[in-house]
């Protein structure tokens, strides 16, 4: 049992995969912001639907159809548990936050977002919630302003503050940042956007697997997440929207459900969330999403949180003890990310040589080219934390990066 509340021992039994032989040990899985391995929970959820309940939703009546429906609505409402919206409605089921961003994008952004116009957002943004808005400013030669970060990768809270302008029509910020693990003050920052009439999306992205998401409390205009970060499948995720913005929001993709009726001359759309859900959604996905929203929270946030903190504050001294190793990202308030650089070795080979001892990390610009430019650097290496690491995999990437030493002198 740890000092968090967790029973690590437990729960690591609860994901099959950490038994996983890799170069003849089990391994060592921190790449957990990429992507999380999945509980039994999750997998006999997704077993369960296949092998009992599997069928097309909304359409039929016959009894499988009424189960399926039954589980994917039930999902939604996990879901909305699981942010704390107010109303299912106000939950979309996505493929995950990159098409939740660009259906905002498309649909919310594309209504209100008008020539010399501005769209807020940070430096350390995923390229996911960058693309889609430059995509949207050149169609409609609106901007895009960046809120720079400190050489800790502390967000600039009051640069933002002055960025806010007249002519800011939207903020799209990460609540914590992919490739530094900082978390920033988010809720401060909706406050202050909210003061001038600005609507906020965040990508809650990497945020949903290791603090507690409340979206009332925010009081954010959208809320974005994918299941695969937070321990169900992929290719599911989830938008939350205020019910009156997915209200007056054009739909995004045309097709089966997404109507109330049709005809040559006329289609009348269907209400949220359905009118944004075109053609069969991913029910198991949904069902497995469910599931693993039911685990984490059968854990609870604050254990997590916790676990995870000790984690990262002991892998940030352990490793700052490596000789011609530096820290990227040194914020106070982090979590789950630990990013590096050694000497002049690449990332890459990093991440190769410590593969040999069955130790998972991820290198590269991890999808934030900007951030990466602005700590001069092309990649780094980065170690992400879940809540079924152990300090034992923290002393066995410490233990391989000794072997890159050895490698590279």
């Amino acid at each position: 049992m740890t000092k968090s509340g967790i029973d690590l021992a437990r729960v690591r039994e609860d994901f099959p995969i950490l038994a996983e032989q890799v170069r003849g040990r089990c391994v060592a899985y921190l790449d957990n912001a990429a992507t999380t391995q999945k509980p039994r929970a999750v997998l006999d959820a997704l077993n369960h639907y296949y092998a009992h309940d599997n069928a097309n939703v909304h359409r039929a009546v016959h009894v499988l159809a009424e189960r399926a429906t039954r589980a994917f609505e039930g999902a939604r409402g996990v879901a909305q548990q699981f942010v704390n919206a107010r109303d299912p409605r106000e939950i979309v089921f996505v493929r995950g936050a990159t098409e939740a961003v660009n259906l905002v994008a498309a649909t919310f952004g594309r209504t209100h977002v008008t020539e010399g116009d501005e769209i807020v957002l940070s430096v350390m943004e995923h390229h996911s919630n960058i693309v889609p808005w430059q995509m949207l400013c050149t169609e409609k030669r609106a901007r895009l302003v960046v809120v720079p970060v400190s050489d800790a990768g502390e967000l600039d809270l009051a640069a933002y503050e002055r960025l806010l302008s007249p002519r800011t029509k939207l903020v799209a910020m990460t609540h914590v940042s992919n490739a530094l693990g900082t978390v920033t003050p988010i809720a401060r920052m909706i406050e202050l956007a909210h003061a001038r009439g600005v609507p906020v999306l965040v990508d809650g992205a990497q945020a949903a697997p290791h603090v507690a998401i409340d979206v009332q409390a925010l009081d954010c205009d959208f809320y974005v997440l994918s299941g695969h970060k937070v321990y169900g499948p992929t290719g599911i995720g989830v938008l939350y929207g205020k019910l009156a913005h997915l209200e007056a929001m054009p739909p995004w993709q045309g097709g089966g459900d997404m109507i109330l009726s049709v005809t040559f001359e006329k289609t009348l759309y269907n209400t949220p969330p359905h009118k944004f859900e075109a053609g069969t959604p991913d029910i198991a996905g949904a069902v497995g999403l469910a599931a693993a929203f039911r685990y984490v929270t059968g854990l609870g946030l604050a254990h997590i949180a916790a676990h995870e903190r000790d984690l990262v504050e002991y892998a940030s001294r352990e490793l700052a003890r490596v000789r011609g190793l530096r820290l990227i990202g040194t914020a106070p308030d982090k979590a789950g990310v630990v990013s590096f650089v050694l000497d002049d070795v690449h990332p890459h080979d990093i991440a190769t040589i410590v593969d040999q001892a069955g130790v998972a990390i991820r290198s590269g610009h991890h999808c934030a080219q900007p951030l990466m430019e602005r700590f001069g650097v092309a990649a780094t290496a980065r170690a992400s934390f879940a809540l079924y690491n152990t300090r034992d995999d923290v002393d066995r990437l410490v233990a391989a990066i000794a072997d890159v030493r050895k490698v590279f002198g």
